[in-house]
């Protein structure tokens, strides 16, 4: 029977004795750590685990999860347990702004990390063609504020049927209503530039070139009810000056997000986050 791997993530109280214990039960079903990274935040009292490991019998993947839930109470932790080989399932989000689309599309149609795109979902039909060429259902669902309880019944719909695993708002110019945030929480990333709150609106690149920065950069989150206030997972920056022009700085802000959009999602789907309050622990 072929070796088979797997990565456990783990939170909970920091105390002596966590990491021995894993290891213990791990190597008590024949199991082989390939890698483990740690964190003890010393602020929260939080421990944060993530080990890469293989079984070369997989069926022994239930007596590993018997044992860590026999564990729980003792140690007060939370825990799963992800199939490694197993891809991700993403519905990815766009309005007319299609640089992290396209970027998320040629990622991983070319195998870069653990995903598939199952649908793309879209307030508009600028980006159809795009996405079909790829072989990728494209739903188009309009939406005014009359018809946006219906839309995201929809979207919600198309989510369940596709047995969605994350749903990523690459540049989504829709704000999401509360009951759609808590359906979608800790599985929903969005991006923004990382001007906020100074340069808020539809054209921020155009706000941040009259005020002369030297910086843009561009931040990738976790969606909560608070609008662009939720756990940050990635961000970047890039240095601009006097002599570019407004296309410039939107050109430098359209890589930028779209790089800082694709290693969050590339850090979600290989269960390399954990929430640390309103914080993120991100393992590389």
């Amino acid at each position: 029977m072929t070796q088979k791997d797997f990565i456990l993530t783990l939170a909970c109280p920091d105390r002596r004795g966590i990491v021995h214990h894993v290891s213990g039960l791990l190597l008590a079903h024949d199991g082989n750590i390939l890698d483990a990274q740690q964190f003890a935040d010393e602020q929260t009292g939080q421990f944060f685990l993530r080990v890469h490991f293989a079984l070369a019998a997989p069926v022994q993947i239930e007596a590993v999860q018997k044992d860590l839930r026999e564990s729980e109470a003792a140690f007060q932790m939370q825990w799963q347990v992800h199939d490694s080989q197993k891809k991700a399932r993403l519905l990815i989000m766009v309005s007319k702004q299609g640089h992290c689309l396209n970027d998320l599309l040629f990622r991983i149609k070319t195998n870069q990390f653990p995903a598939e795109i199952a649908a793309v979902v879209s307030n508009h039909q600028d980006f159809e063609g795009l996405v079909t060429s790829y072989g990728v259902p494209f739903h188009y669902l309009p939406i005014t504020p009359n018809t946006k309880t219906a839309q995201e019944s929809r979207l919600l719909a198309v989510i369940a049927a596709e047995q969605i695993d994350l749903v990523v708002l690459a540049r989504y110019m829709q704000v999401l209503s509360p009951d759609l945030c808590r359906a979608l929480s800790g599985r929903a990333i969005n991006i923004h530039h990382s001007f906020l709150p100074s340069f808020k609106g539809a054209r921020p690149y155009h706000q941040a070139h009259a005020r002369g920065v030297k910086i843009i950069g561009a931040t990738a989150h976790y969606v909560t009810e608070d609008l662009d206030e939720g756990p940050i997972i990635e961000q970047d920056i890039e240095r601009v000056d006097h002599a570019m022009s407004i296309e410039d700085f939107t050109q430098v802000g359209s890589d930028v997000e779209s790089l800082v959009l694709s290693r969050a999602v590339r850090s979600h789907v290989e269960h390399r986050i954990l929430l640390n309050g309103k914080r993120t622990v991100v393992f590389r």
